[in-house]
């Protein structure tokens, strides 16, 4: 019984691949199907924009090249063999352990891919195509990620620089109880207001060149004000806090227009720049930029690497327990055989003793639990050497070694 692992991922594959090899769920029970064809009834597809990944328990290595082929089958149009990876045994649980935790991710430690591999994992079961064992190392993998998540915290080191610049915006003038105004109607823009959404403003008023723009971020965020953006100086006039995020050319917000009565903190998360640099000089303004964010953000991001190392540990640890116990259970069907048998002596020898003698109730259930007991107490060291057998090989040899003495399969047993 071995895992393994095979599929594509953005390190190797461009997005319009990607694209291309993308799982729906009607081709994820495909593909167990087909797989079931090949002996392998255990299989999980993670299918996700960055990644199109397969995870599955195998008995041969025919299956194994064999789950290769079913792959690029889904897609004949393609020729996925330089892109696809491969993995077996520890290295795939290793893999999978890292995808999990989100140290393989694009975004390194983003969270969520965990979210992702229980919905993988979910729909197996649903199908039927999940057991024993692909169920308890993905289990082990979800548990290994929350407890990075929780010990290391790497997904609240911020990358955004539009989260970034809210938060070093709450840090130097507080947000709460403050008017803001916000420049722009794009991706940028949205995000800001997304993230100042979070705090108790006093108000919220934004703009854009394009009027009918700034009138659509009212449909999400309904609390806010539109105004025309000739009005913007106005505005800014009453206003604590300025967030500028255009895609313009010029300067959004010019010195020779605007001058602060009252202290105003201005943060421009625009490129080119949108707040002129001369409000710099300004004893009543602070003015934040992208050079700043973008320092605290690749300072994050170095956090982030050093916090990955760590969680490497974390996930060799786990992985140590799950391997050990996947070791352990190839052996569990000759454990069970001879645990059965066990049971068939014992029902045996206490039926022939139970019509030789007259026994009453009580001692009926003292001979069958001495029989019981004294059976197992043999079996006890041999089992627990079988456990300890660390080579797959080696457990090979011994089951069959248990199945020729003890006759297993002459007597249908195991």
């Amino acid at each position: 019984m071995r895992f393994g692992f095979l599929g594509i991922n953005y390190k190797k594959a461009q997005l319009d691949i990607r694209d291309r090899v993308s799982f729906t769920d009607t081709m994820k029970l495909d593909f167990f199907q087909r797989a079931e064809g090949l002996g392998v009834s255990q299989s999980m597809v993670l299918s996700t924009c960055n990644r199109s990944e397969v995870y599955f328990v195998y008995e041969k290595e025919e299956q194994a090249k064999g789950m290769g082929r079913v792959y690029e089958g889904m897609f004949p149009e393609l020729n996925l063999k330089e892109y696809l990876n491969n993995l077996s045994g520890q290295e795939a649980m290793a893999y999978l352990f890292r995808v999990t935790a989100g140290l393989e991710s694009l975004v390194l430690g983003e969270d969520q891919i965990l979210g992702q591999v229980q919905e993988a994992l979910d729909y197996s079961k649903t199908m039927g195509f999940s057991g024993k064992e692909l169920n308890r190392i993905v289990r082990d993998a979800v548990t290994c990620a929350k407890r990075m998540k929780s010990e290391l915290k790497i997904s609240e080191k911020p990358l955004s620089v539009s989260y970034i610049g809210i938060r070093q915006l709450d840090r130097v003038c507080g947000i709460a109880g403050k008017r803001v105004l916000v420049i722009g109607s794009g991706k940028t823009a949205t995000l800001a207001l997304k993230y100042l959404s979070e705090y108790e403003t006093e108000s919220i008023t934004a703009c854009s060149r394009t009027y009918m723009h700034a009138k659509r971020l009212k449909e999400e965020f309904s609390q806010i004000h539109i105004i025309p953006y000739e009005e913007r100086y106005q505005r800014m006039a009453q206003c604590h806090i300025v967030i500028s995020a255009t895609a313009s050319p010029h300067l959004t917000v010019r010195r020779d227009a605007f001058k602060p009565r009252q202290p105003i903190t201005f943060l421009d998360l625009a490129s080119p720049r949108d707040i002129d640099t001369e409000f710099d000089r300004e004893l009543q303004a602070t003015l934040i930029n992208l050079d700043a964010l973008q320092e605290i953000a690749e300072e994050n991001w170095r956090e982030r690497e050093r916090l990955a190392k760590e969680g490497g540990k974390i996930v060799e640890e786990a992985l140590k327990e799950t391997d050990m116990w996947l070791r352990q259970s190839r052996m569990d069907s000759a454990i069970e055989s001879l645990q059965h048998r066990c049971s068939g002596i014992v029902e045996d020898s206490y039926q022939y003793l139970n019509r030789k003698m007259e026994l009453s109730l009580r001692e009926q259930k003292l001979l069958k639990k001495v029989l019981h007991a004294s059976l197992q107490r043999l079996l006890r060291e041999p089992i627990k050497e079988l456990k300890r057998l660390g080579i797959e090989q080696e457990q090979e040899e011994y089951k069959r070694l248990i199945e020729q003495l003890f006759q297993f399969e002459k007597d249908g047993q195991g």
